[in-house]
């Protein structure tokens, strides 16, 4: 078990640890267990799925076939932790400040280290995450209100069903942010051309109209204020794959905690789609 260090970024204010990549991860390996929006803004962050090797062929066909909520943009050999794709130094079983363990499509228990639990014929997939686009949001002039909060961002599991592949199907998670209809239309542009931190929105307006009952109790994340004037706009979300491992229940899994993510070296225009 790590040493818990709860510093953390709080709204545009980043602890000088927080501003590069490498920086981040080694303070997360030193025991940083917060949420990682905003941290090393420019460079990409990523979401993690690990399964067993037996698992890992549907896997990639399932993220080829629903690449907005799944762009795969890095994955290990099998039996290594290592993504050298993302960084030299990356290692699955430590980088991430918290994780989630899946047995059977059940959450069984989170960890802040998962080197203990292992397996040698693990294979560990990386996916684009929409904390990955907010600098560029920020850089055109939008602010992105869970940050300035300090929070984690809000997520919805959706009635969108994503294109099932082998054992993998289920609904789209979408992450949400609050803007004006003139500012969504900014918003839309700056993330079109970002397909590996999940692309344009997938929807604005009416959360009811993809099957999101109370857009102020989020499945997951914490709730943002929709202010007068404003729409909430919706991303596909990187944690699409656990809701799909639960369908699928392969005998372990292994995800991050929502929001608690991997900070990549790679920027997030360089980003490329593995196909």
């Amino acid at each position: 078990m790590k040493q818990a260090i709860s510093e953390a970024p709080r709204g545009n204010i980043l602890p000088g640890w927080a501003a590069t990549p490498r920086g981040a991860r080694a303070r997360i390996r030193a025991g940083f267990n917060g949420n990682t929006s905003g941290m090393a803004p420019g460079f990409a962050q990523g979401n993690l799925v690990i399964l067993p090797q037996s698992w890992a062929g549907d896997f990639i066909g399932y993220c080829r076939a629903n690449p907005t909520p799944c762009p795969l943009i890095g994955m290990t050999e099998a039996g290594s932790s290592l993504v050298p794709m993302l960084g030299d130094d990356v290692d699955l079983r430590t980088d991430i400040p918290r994780y989630r363990v899946w047995r059977g499509g059940a959450l069984v228990e989170e960890r802040d280290d998962i080197s203990a639990i292992w397996q040698d014929d693990f294979v560990g997939f990386v996916l684009g995450c929409s904390l990955s686009f907010e600098h560029a949001l920020e850089l055109a002039g939008l602010r992105v209100r869970h940050v300035d909060e300090g929070k984690v961002v809000p997520m919805y599991r959706t009635s969108i069903q994503t294109k099932p592949v082998g054992a993998f199907r289920g609904p789209m998670v979408v992450s949400m942010r609050p803007y004006t209809p003139a500012e969504a239309a900014i918003a839309y542009e700056v993330c079109r051309p970002l397909p590996g931190a999940h692309g344009a929105p997938v929807h604005m307006g009416d959360p009811a109209l993809i099957g999101i009952a109370n857009v102020d109790v989020p499945d997951e994340g914490e709730p943002t204020e929709i202010r007068a004037g404003e729409i909430p706009v919706f991303w596909g979300c990187g944690v699409t794959p656990q809701a799909a491992a639960v369908e699928a229940r392969p005998p372990i899994c292994i995800t991050h905690a929502p929001g608690y993510m991997l900070v990549c070296d790679v920027r997030t225009e360089d980003l490329k789609l593995i196909r």
